[in-house]
């Protein structure tokens, strides 16, 4: 796991997806899972610092690394 993972909880799959978009832009990170409703509590998403963030695929599950 990595030292700093950022997540972000919505109600809406829009709202989780627009304010991933909105911390990845503002602190230089990466999704590392895209917005998913499986946890029962909202929608869900994460993201990491660039300099260590896996590279999300077309399925949303990265396990590669980027930088």
């Amino acid at each position: 796991m990595d030292d700093v993972v950022y997540m972000v909880r919505g109600r809406t799959r829009e709202t989780c997806q627009r304010e991933l978009d909105r911390l990845c832009a503002a602190l230089g990170a990466r999704p590392t899972m895209r917005p998913s409703d499986s946890t029962g509590r909202g929608w869900v998403a994460r993201a990491v610092p660039t300099t260590k963030a896996p590279v999300v695929t077309d399925d949303g599950r990265g396990l590669g690394v980027a930088g």
